[in-house]
């Protein structure tokens, strides 16, 4: 990113080269929307290369770059729109036979709609720390929390999820 603040336009088509799957996973696991998930992946890609000559580093880049996704995306989940229905599709394991596929297939669909039902905080809380793999004080950076309500959020997110599918179990 030093690089980037100095006019070196190689080095922003780098970060964006590593970055950009993963906000847009970001948007996608909270907004549920592949169009809205793009846009705010572009519109944080604009808001770093605009803000560049005044980055300093405070924190890791990434963290950095995943707060700018995660307001972006609590800002238009805010926001009343048409809730939107589709997935991204799940490739079922040939290798379990056809009836675990279904079965698996139908799990997958269970918790990506419980994930959607959570509130904006918690969803990208799961999501920063299960498919991200973030640290609780990474995320509380992130959302502007301590790694203590990071706890809290991931406690009651992961009890609403298990009450939703205690069905599964």
């Amino acid at each position: 990113m030093m690089r980037a603040a100095e006019g070196d336009l190689a080095a922003f088509e780098e970060l964006v080269r590593r970055n950009q799957s993963g906000a847009w996973a970001l948007a996608w696991r909270t907004l549920r929307d592949a169009s809205e998930a793009e846009d705010v992946a572009q519109e944080a890609f604009l808001r770093i290369y605009r803000a560049a000559p005044r980055y300093q580093p405070t924190a890791r880049f990434r963290t950095y770059f995943y707060g700018i996704v995660t307001r972006l995306c609590l800002d238009r989940a805010g926001k009343k729109r048409p809730e939107y229905t589709e997935s991204l599709p799940s490739v079922p394991d040939s290798s379990r036979g056809p009836e675990a596929g279904v079965i698996g297939a139908e799990v997958s669909d269970a918790v990506q709609e419980c994930l959607a039902d959570l509130p904006a905080n918690q969803r990208i809380a799961i999501s920063l720390r299960h498919y991200d793999g973030m640290t609780y004080g990474e995320i509380g950076e992130i959302l502007k929390i301590s790694p203590k309500a990071v706890d809290s959020l991931l406690q009651r997110a992961r009890v609403t999820l298990r009450q939703r599918l205690a069905r599964f179990r």
